[in-house]
């Protein structure tokens, strides 16, 4: 049976209260002011003793000695702070407001400037603008570091504190600074907040046969989004589907069970993804139900640095069951999951809880998802072309069929050329159509 030592009598009746607490919360125990801690620890547990009483005496040096009177309730809010944060990047306390905002950012609709936002090296970094928001338009890129959101720096501030200041009314405007990698000196951009209205999905075809599928985030309708745009491309072409591209770059992931939707709309069964974790209910597995939607067509995924979560759970599956090949540059590398616990003061837990792996077993935190074909972002300069003769030139030519109209092949090459990456994709899939026709 636990007993306090001689020394837990001579403390202030605070510094009794708060030890005491911290051992009841410890074992599971019911808290209250007037709780007596003397029922037994479970052999299991072995509780810092000494570091419990510190804590209770720095509570109580803050609160008489800290230049301003500070409530009870901000010290204790910044201690479950405090204990959330310096876990890992992804974990943390979410107030009323932050609460609020992530479950709306799921269902698709929030305020603010369109940006998902992790730390590196303590400082807020930007992990993917999403499409068509002022983060976007203003030419953030994954990796950019926010050293200042207004006149207000942000080292060592946590991405709950960033996601308040960035959140706003829509019309007003804030300024953001910004490191970027091989840019010598920060720079200042001005963004204007919107109300962010995410569609996930976006569709549309490149060419006769070939279609493009765009996933900006996951959110709760993303697999049946995706479904239907298949359904709309397979009726807007004149011709079968032949190929597809997945384009995932820039998608900071959201729902588990949307990425796992998506994923099973183009495998014809097997596993998509597990979980693992410490405790029983953290791990989870699963599985695609028979029937591939595009019946096993060529399809390729592109990713980037930007790509995270559920992208990359998404890539990894079809990748590790050959089923696309992946294209780009080696995806975020963010393979934990968090589980968001509500507590009963409209405030919750964002607690990290478990890692994902690929069906191949491969772990995707802090490696991310390796191309097949790595293709980095590139702005293709045309050549100047010599001026020569042709056949048709030459007098007396034979004559040939007259002349065709361009097709629509070569307006859809030149709507793809400012996207390397996707010209690239592009060109690849005809030639595993070609291939496979042979």
């Amino acid at each position: 049976m636990y007993r306090p030592d001689a020394s837990f009598y001579h403390r202030s009746p605070l510094q009794r209260w708060l030890t005491g607490a911290a051992l009841a919360l410890a074992l599971g125990l019911p808290l209250s002011a007037n709780a007596q801690f003397h029922q037994p620890l479970d052999p299991q547990y072995d509780l810092p003793l000494d570091e419990l009483r510190s804590f209770a005496e720095v509570y109580e040096r803050i609160k008489q000695a800290y230049v301003h009177e500070v409530d009870d309730r901000t010290l204790l809010e910044n201690a479950i702070r405090g204990m959330l944060s310096g876990l890992d990047p992804h974990s943390g306390y979410l107030e009323p407001e932050a609460f609020r905002e992530l479950r709306e950012s799921t269902e698709g609709s929030f305020g603010g400037l369109g940006i998902e936002i992790g730390i590196e090296e303590g400082y807020i970094k930007v992990i993917s603008p999403i499409d068509d928001t002022p983060a976007s338009r203003a030419g953030l890129q994954p990796h950019d570091l926010i050293t200042r959101i207004n006149d207000t720096p942000t080292r060592d501030m946590s991405v709950d504190k960033a996601i308040e200041l960035m959140r706003g009314e829509p019309g007003t405007r804030i300024r953001l600074t910004i490191q970027r990698q091989n840019v010598n000196q920060p720079f200042e951009v001005e963004l204007e907040r919107a109300e962010i209205r995410i569609t996930s999905v976006r569709h549309r075809l490149l060419e006769p046969g070939f279609g493009y599928l765009r996933i900006s985030q996951f959110q709760n309708r993303s697999g049946d989004e995706a479904r239907e745009a298949i359904k709309r491309l397979q009726q807007e072409s004149e011709t079968p589907l032949q190929g597809m591209i997945l384009d995932l770059r820039n998608n900071p992931g959201g729902v588990l069970q949307a990425a796992a939707d998506v994923a099973d709309i183009f495998l014809d069964g097997g596993l998509i993804v597990y979980t693992k974790g410490r405790l029983p209910d953290t791990e989870m597995r699963f599985d695609a139900s028979p029937g591939d939607a595009l019946e096993g067509i060529p399809l390729i995924v592109l990713i980037n640095g930007g790509s995270a979560s559920a992208s990359e759970i998404v890539a990894g599956a079809l990748q590790d069951h050959r089923r696309a090949l992946v294209m780009g540059t080696p995806s975020f590398g963010k393979g934990s999951v968090q589980t968001v616990l509500p507590l009963n003061n409209d405030r919750a837990l964002k607690m990290t809880t478990a890692l994902y792996y690929t069906p191949g077993d491969r772990s995707i935190q802090a490696d991310g998802i390796h191309p097949d074909i790595e293709v980095v972002n590139a702005r293709i300069t045309p050549l100047e072309m010599p001026v020569g003769t042709r056949e048709a030139d030459l007098e007396g030519h034979l004559g040939g069929q007259q002349p065709r109209e361009h097709s629509r092949s070569t307006a859809a090459r030149l709507s793809t050329s400012d996207d390397y990456p996707l010209n690239e994709a592009l060109n690849l899939l005809k030639g595993l159509v070609i291939f496979r026709s042979q």
